[in-house]
């Protein structure tokens, strides 16, 4: 299904596959390793193993091409669609907050990406 409304988005989102450790933040021990499918200044979004409501603020390690030391952010979750009955979702994150250096690499990042993308 495609989407046929006015693009809402404030950022360019590139596709990309990087890992990303993920945990609820309220919660220390479930920690769980996933995949992006896109990258964006705002957000990203995610495959999961589990549905997650919307607001939910989630703790992310992500490990970008640029950076051999992996990026710590807190996102809050702005949708969660399952894509397999019980077993994978497709998890949308909006950054709550990213510093100037961390925010340089996702730039860099994604502009790689697009630039990768249209050749």
């Amino acid at each position: 299904m495609s989407y046929a409304g006015a693009e809402r988005r404030k950022h360019v989102r590139a596709s990309g596959r990087f890992i990303v450790s993920y945990r609820v933040l309220e919660e220390e021990d479930c920690i769980d390793i996933t995949q992006t499918k896109n990258l964006s200044l705002g957000g990203m979004l995610l495959t999961t193993n589990r549905v997650f409501d919307p607001d939910t603020k989630l703790a992310l390690e992500v490990r970008l091409p640029f950076d051999p030391h992996p990026i710590m952010l807190i996102g809050k979750v702005v949708e969660s669609l399952e894509i397999v009955k019980n077993l994978i979702y497709d998890t949308r994150l909006m950054f709550l907050s990213i510093d100037d250096r961390h925010r340089n690499i996702i730039s860099d990042t994604v502009n790689h990406y697009l630039k990768k993308g249209k050749a």
